[in-house]
């Protein structure tokens, strides 16, 4: 959607081409803009939210990058309308948060995809600070692969965006749907469409608990971020943010975007590099415990 609409706000109305680069949950996209894309400023990458966690913590020998140094455009979303939501099917064994809490209870069964998601670090992360029982079967190839297991009931569901939800699988959010809302993660207060349905934060057990969940939940203020290479000419930078930004007020993207019902609350670059380094600003044992949760799920 972006490409669709960003040429037309920059200098020249250049075409912008659309190029995958699959691998290691995006991290070898970063590598490759960091490192070896023009500068120039006719390169510019999309990638997972969590990657300049990983970039920060500095603990996977696979990570080239600084990205603090990045020329970042912003983020289509800031998180402010999304929600990320464990939705668990409702004939599952655990049927309820305090069953999936219970010790010695029943197993929730998640999927994951092999590395890299997101999904898999929130899983591993409220397992610990929360008590929750989950298990978390890794190996799905993509987002749409885990919405099919859990229909197929090969799991019991899945932590995922609710605007992804809604975008590709609104029947899940139905009331009388096979699905159910356990937990609500990256919200500070309830999303007013789950206002029965717990946060992370407010099932927090303690104080750490809760500074770990809420530093987990600072990527997703830059949970659609995009970027340009370090060492680009200034005023090519100053190009690249203000047409990222101006596509955001553009009325054909913005009806694309509710017609396909994708969460529009963008950032600038300078709020995402703000974000950026209240990340790195985390209490060293929480930065340690992060490490050590992005190493055992992206191969580190």
């Amino acid at each position: 959607m972006i490409a669709t609409h960003l040429g037309k706000y920059i200098p020249g109305n250049p075409t912008v081409v659309v190029q995958n680069m699959p691998g290691a949950g995006s991290l070898r996209s970063v590598n490759y803009l960091y490192n070896t894309a023009p500068k120039d400023g006719t390169t510019i990458g999309l990638f997972a939210r969590d990657m300049p966690l990983l970039g920060l913590i500095g603990n996977n020998p696979n990570v080239r990058f600084d990205p603090r140094k990045f020329n970042w455009l912003g983020s289509s979303s800031s998180y402010a309308n999304d929600d990320y939501l464990l939705i668990t099917r409702k004939d599952a064994a655990v049927k309820s948060l305090a069953l999936a809490r219970a010790p010695g209870g029943p197993p929730l069964v998640l999927g994951g995809t092999a590395e890299g998601a997101t999904g898999n670090d929130i899983s591993t992360l409220l397992r610990d600070a929360l008590g929750l029982n989950i298990r978390l079967i890794v190996g799905y190839p993509d987002s749409n692969a885990l919405f099919l297991a859990a229909d197929r009931k090969e799991t019991d569901g899945r932590f995922v965006g609710l605007s992804s939800v809604a975008s590709s699988h609104a029947e899940w959010l139905k009331p009388d749907g096979g699905m159910q809302v356990l937990l609500q993660f990256a919200r500070v207060t309830r999303h007013p469409q789950f206002p029965d349905v717990p946060t992370a934060r407010e099932l927090a057990p303690n104080d750490r608990a809760r500074a770990l969940i809420e530093l987990a939940e600072l990527p997703y203020r830059l949970s659609r971020p995009f970027t340009a290479p370090p060492g680009l000419p200034p005023d090519r930078v100053q190009a690249l943010q203000a047409a990222f930004m101006a596509v955001h007020r553009d009325p054909q993207y913005l009806g694309e975007a509710e017609r396909l019902k994708i969460d529009v609350s963008p950032i600038g670059g300078e709020e995402v590099l703000h974000a950026i380094e209240g990340i790195a600003g985390a209490p060293p044992d929480l930065l340690d415990y992060m490490k050590k949760l992005l190493s055992e799920n992206k191969n580190g």
